[in-house]
Parts: C-alpha cells; sequence; structure tokens
C-alpha cells in the first residue's frame, strides 16, 4: 500500500491532542453527594468509566480512518512493458552426410561410441547443432530469427519471426541428407542477404555452421557472396565443426552398426575469411563442447537492447477506509444514545 499524500499523515499530531482533551474534558453534569470520595480514601481501585471509552473509542476510530483517507491510500500492480530494439538473425545449417558424423576422442573405442550413443551421451554432428542453436534460440526471445538448411541447394526453413516455437519445430525437423549430397556455402550466405537486407533492425547477422568445404560452383563463389552479406552491412559469424577424429556409423556385413573413420574436410580459411570480411568471427567446434562455446560466445557478442518501462496500475483504498469512518462514528452515536447513556 502506498499513501499518494503522506504528508497529510502530520494530522495525526493535533488529532492527538484533540483526543486528549477530549478524554480529560469533563461533560456538563449535575453535582450531588455520593460516595466516591470515601471510596478514594479507602484505597478502592477506580473502575473505567465503559459508558465514557466505547462512544470515545470509535469515534477515535472514525477520526483516524478519515485522515488516512483524505491521504489516499492506494494499491498498485505493477506491469513492466518490454520494449525491444532486436537484432535480426539467420541461422544456416549444413546438412550434407557428413554431418551425421560423431566426433569422439581418439581414446575412445568403437564399442564404448556405440554404447554412449545408445545412452544418448554422445551425438553425432546435426543433433549437437540442432541442441546448441535451440538454447542459443531460447535465449533471444526479442530477436526474429530465420532458418535455413542447405546442402548442395539452400532451403529457407523459416523467415525471420518472433515466433520461436515455430522456429523451434521446424529446426527439430532438420535431418541429414534432406536437400542434397554436396556442400555449397554461397547459396545460404546469398539466400540469408535477400532475408535481411531490407530489415530495419539495428544489426543483421548470419550464423552459419558447415563441416565441409565448398563443392557446388554456383553462380557465385563464397567470397563473392561474402563481400555482397558485406555490402549490406550484414555479420557473418562462422562455425567450423568436426574433428580430425570423427567416425561415421556404416553398416557390416551382418546387419550390425560399425564406424568408419572421417576425415576432417571444412575449409579453415575460407570460413575465416568471410567472418573477417563482414566484421563477424570464426569458431572451431571440435566437439559438442566447443559447439557450446562458440554459440555462447556469439550470444554474448550480438546483444539486444531492452527498455522496460514500468507501468502501474492503482486501486484506491480511500473509499474502504470511509466506510470504516462512518460505520466507526455510526455505532460511537448509537453506544451513546442506547447503552452507554448517562443520566444526571
Amino acid at each position: 500500500m502506498k499513501l499518494e499524500y503522506p504528508w497529510l499523515l502530520l494530522l495525526f499530531i493535533p488529532y492527538a491532542a484533540i483526543l486528549f482533551m477530549g478524554w480529560t474534558l469533563r461533560a456538563p453534569s449535575i453535582r450531588v453527594p455520593g460516595l466516591a470520595p470515601f471510596r478514594r480514601a479507602a484505597g478502592g481501585a477506580r473502575r473505567v468509566n465503559w459508558r465514557k471509552l466505547i462512544p470515545f473509542v470509535l469515534f477515535a476510530i472514525g477520526g483516524a480512518a478519515m485522515i488516512v483517507a483524505v491521504a489516499q491510500p492506494r494499491e498498485g500492480i505493477e506491469e513492466i512493458r518490454s520494449k525491444a530494439d532486436g537484432i535480426d538473425i539467420m541461422i544456416a545449417v549444413d546438412l550434407s552426410p557428413s554431418m551425421s558424423a560423431i566426433d569422439a576422442p581418439s581414446t575412445v573405442s568403437d564399442a564404448q561410441v556405440a554404447t554412449l550413443i545408445q545412452r544418448g551421451s554422445l551425438k553425432n554432428r546435426i543433433d549437437t547443432a540442432k541442441i546448441e542453436i535451440a538454447r542459443f534460440i531460447e535465449e533471444r526471445p526479442n530477436d526474429r530469427i530465420g532458418l535455413i538448411a542447405f546442402a548442395s541447394l539452400p532451403y529457407v526453413m523459416c523467415p525471420p519471426t518472433l515466433d520461436h516455437a515455430f522456429l523451434l519445430a521446424n529446426l527439430e525437423r532438420l535431418s541429414v541428407g534432406q536437400i542434397g549430397d554436396g556442400t555449397g556455402i554461397a547459396s545460404p550466405i546469398a539466400s540469408a542477404v535477400k532475408r535481411l537486407k531490407d530489415s530495419e533492425a539495428k544489426s543483421r547477422i548470419l550464423v552459419l555452421f558447415t563441416d565441409g568445404s565448398n563443392t557446388v560452383n554456383g553462380q557465385i563463389t563464397p567470397r563473392d557472396a561474402g563481400k555482397l552479406a558485406d555490402t549490406f552491412d550484414i555479420t557473418i559469424y562462422t562455425v567450423g565443426i568436426g574433428s580430425s577424429l570423427a567416425r561415421i556409423p556404416v553398416s557390416t556385413l551382418f546387419g550390425g552398426v560399425g564406424f568408419q573413420t572421417y576425415p576432417n574436410e571444412f575449409d579453415e580459411t575460407l570460413l575465416k575469411e568471410l567472418a573477417d570480411m563482414t566484421g563477424g568471427r570464426y569458431y572451431r567446434a571440435a566437439d559438442a563442447k566447443g559447439m557450446a562455446q562458440a554459440m555462447n560466445e556469439i550470444n554474448k557478442l550480438e546483444k539486444t537492447s531492452v527498455e522496460q518501462p514500468v507501468v502501474v496500475n492503482w486501486r484506491e483504498l480511500y473509499p474502504w477506509f470511509c466506510w470504516l469512518a462512518l460505520c466507526s462514528v455510526l455505532l460511537g452515536l448509537f453506544f451513546r444514545q442506547t447503552l452507554c447513556l448517562r443520566l444526571p
């Protein structure tokens, strides 16, 4: 509870003086001989004058309630309305077959890898990327985020949107080999530029995940696509996924699952160059831990400014104190004129 005019509570000072005077002041009466002096002389206890006290307390409560009422007590319910100056983000994810590779330490045997996969402790590259991208999306509720899947060709799974539930549903749908076997790096960059170039957001970024070198010869090269992004002030963050000791699941002669060593293929020089020419950064994600670290750093670099003005809805409480004052005064009058009536 808050008082709109708290200084009016100073009225309690003169009000206390008035109450003191009202209590000590004798009412006009006819004095007749009685036994009271003899009782006092005998040391008898002085009895409380309830007939005077009850109406006095009720009138005192009524006056105090009126003072609180004029101070205008109110109760506020705060509502925080966020006004965010968000960032538009496109996330491009490589779906080439090599994204099914599993990055595990060389000290871990194939049998141990199979056991860890069964337990869910070890995931392939695409599933690891999906987990970290989902966490990244959930931590940026005020940004419009879109999703591009690419392999031989790009496919816009979701344009930049604030409907992150829809975005996450489309992210979950990603699987290796959906759109070809190659790795075309220029086309997802060009597609992201097309989606972001007319955006009015204060910052526009592309986060590109790949574990392979560019194997598709399109109309433009990856470097040309990077220059195009730089022309429209779009920052590119590149994430090179994979270690030099990756394994790819393969079927054995007897219908089981084995593993084949898969060499590291992504073009680190190209990814660094794309990031540098647009003012972004390149990250190496050799495993799940490296992927999480890369996404954390990107999340810290690209901050969204959020204003949170506080709007307060007030509920006025002074009518309750007015009713309390009225009821107290009426009860005081009732008791004074009935049960507490004094006769000469």
